[in-house]
């Protein structure tokens, strides 16, 4: 984080702040170098032989939970759920059993919920993929886990392979090397070209936002999404614009909007929409067509509207999440500047114990 005077200038327009091509690049081209450790893992799972499969995480992690089950939800006939750690912890699932495999991600991998879980867990005998940002914190230790991938952030992506190589291996996933051969020849390239992009537009839809805020700061920013893109959504409110930025916000699924959340939005609402290209879509596309006729303050972000010129169409909805994250990533880096608000300060998040 830049603390300089120039960090905080503003600029007349979009400028690509805080953007980073080459390490954007290697980001994702590291993750998507797992492949073979992941499928090495996978290989092991299969052959031992399991039950279910649970994806777990709290708060941004259980959001790519989100993501990972609903993937494979009509896609998979592997018996495959998403559980948040806290309340697993509190209520617990007997469908969780020493055949059982855990599957998560943790970025400082001590996060009290997710070291908790896995005690748990592994009291139960169930067996544990962690996928941990920070070498050498809690969960990176020796019998914490039974398989380990070591990897700064990429969760979505990471949650994607893992799942791609599950279906592959029960036979659902036939595309599974020719939809490898793309992702790995194109999509980093592809995801820094949607950042570049998308920069006027995020300067412009942040300086808005911003100028609404201050005229408006106790009204909540409401964002709506289905598929992948409700993960999405309800990680971006939460996470980024919540704790991070510390504005009020509430997500909504596609899919439940009409049955209470339409009631409540007029002219003046700020609303977004995240669009994805997944077969949720026409859950997407109903709200749509709705807001206009209810809002003059609504925003739609549609994938579909994206370049991502290499990725075969047929491939799209699996990584319409990760072009939806580009675009914020910009949003972010504006909001930052006009808000004067750096996305690293916390009010209470670990500032304290609670």
């Amino acid at each position: 984080m830049e603390y300089t005077p120039a960090a905080w200038t503003e600029p007349q327009g979009p400028c690509l702040r805080r953007f980073d091509e080459q390490g954007d690049l290697d980001s994702v081209n590291g993750a998507l170098a797992l492949r073979p450790q992941i499928e090495e893992i996978i290989d092991r799972i299969w052959d031992e032989g399991f039950d279910r499969i649970f994806f777990m995480g709290i708060g941004g992690t259980y959001a790519s939970a989100m993501q990972a089950e609903v993937y494979m939800r009509g896609r998979s006939g592997l018996d495959v759920f998403a559980e948040n750690a806290a309340e697993y912890l509190t209520t617990g699932n007997r469908r969780l059993t020493e055949r059982s495999i855990v599957i998560y991600s943790s970025v400082s991998g001590n996060t009290p919920e997710m070291v908790d879980m896995v005690k748990k867990v592994k009291a139960k005998g169930a067996r544990v993929l962690a996928f941990i940002d920070t070498p050498g914190s809690a969960l990176t230790q020796p019998g914490q886990w039974d398989y380990l991938v070591v990897y700064p952030k990429n969760e979505q992506l990471k949650f994607y392979m893992t799942a791609h190589y599950l279906m592959y291996k029960n036979g659902e996933f036939p595309q599974y090397g020719r939809y490898n051969q793309e992702m790995e020849a194109s999509l980093a390239q592809g995801l820094v070209e949607i950042e570049k992009a998308a920069d006027g537009w995020a300067y412009e839809y942040a300086k808005s936002k911003a100028a609404f805020l201050k005229a408006h700061p106790d009204l909540p920013h409401y964002f709506i999404g289905a598929g992948n893109q409700w993960g999405a959504a309800y990680s971006y409110a939460m996470c980024y614009w919540e704790e991070q930025l510390w504005i009020r916000t509430k997500s909504i699924s596609c899919g439940e909007f009409f049955h209470g959340m339409q009631e409540i939005i007029t002219a003046d609402t700020p609303v977004t929409l995240f669009m994805g290209e997944d077969e949720q879509r026409p859950l997407a596309e109903r709200v749509a067509r709705f807001l206009p006729r209810v809002c003059g303050n609504y925003t739609v972000i549609d994938t579909k509207e994206l370049p991502l010129p290499s990725v075969s169409p047929e491939f799209r909805g699996s990584v319409s999440h990760l072009m939806m994250h580009a675009i914020n990533n910009r949003v972010d880096a504006y909001l930052e500047l006009f808000l004067r608000h750096p996305l690293s300060i916390r009010r209470y998040y670990r500032q304290f114990d609670y």
